[in-house]
């Protein structure tokens, strides 16, 4: 059985991107698991369902196949990721595939050492860069917000205050997978108000990005 697993950090973010990604790549509707949560853990429904709990079975087989498009929509926890992966590929004795990375496909990693080295060592780093992002991301925004709120007391004018999900609907627009007008809709802003808001947020978060020096993953 292949199945495929999708994930989103919240409500107001959209699943069809994954959705279409997985059904090209040949997983079924029917079988396609979805989460609208945080990948800080792995405390979610459908994936609980997949992987099984306490007291409950996993729905994944010794030989079936789990698909993500990528490794973050798998998690954010670096160590987590590392376990499950073991666990479902060593205990449950599934295959996992991810779709944007093709090293990362344990049906292909056979009985080379080389390619396992290179699989193990991939999925390592791209574990870590996902919490190193998580974090980053969280940060950011966080300073972002503070320094915009903190500019707009010295404008004269009252500055228009940034809605309480504002994070998460400018993620989704900035990817793409919502309109200008959805975001508006979502934020409950007028035109002029969102892109003001979104000059003041996009400022601020290039003040508070960090230097290119401070590390690979600044951004």
């Amino acid at each position: 059985m292949i199945y495929g697993y999708a994930r989103v950090s919240s409500k107001e973010q959209n699943l069809e991107r994954q959705i279409k990604e997985l059904k090209g790549a040949g997983v079924e509707e029917r079988n396609i698991l979805m989460d609208k949560q945080s990948g800080k853990d792995f405390n979610r429904k459908s994936y609980n369902l997949l992987v099984g709990t306490d007291t409950t079975a996993p729905l994944l087989r010794e030989g079936d196949v789990l698909t993500v498009y990528s490794i973050d929509r798998l998690g954010r926890n670096y160590t987590e990721i590392m376990k499950q992966w073991q666990y479902i590929t060593q205990e449950i004795k599934a295959d996992i595939r991810v779709l944007d990375m093709p090293l990362l496909d344990t049906r292909n990693n056979g009985d080379s050492l080389d390619s396992r080295f290179v699989a193990d060592l991939v999925l390592q780093i791209l574990s870590y860069v996902a919490q190193k992002e998580r974090e980053n991301i969280k940060v950011r925004q966080s300073q972002g917000i503070a320094v915009a709120k903190e500019q707009g007391k010295h404008l004269g004018r009252p500055a228009a205050e940034f809605p309480d999900n504002w994070e998460a609907v400018y993620n989704e627009w900035k990817s793409h997978n919502i309109t200008a007008v959805q975001a508006m809709k979502q934020t409950n802003l007028k035109k002029n108000t969102f892109y003001n808001l979104v000059k003041r947020y996009e400022n601020c978060l290039l003040y508070t990005s960090p230097s290119p020096r401070d590390g690979l993953l600044s951004r």
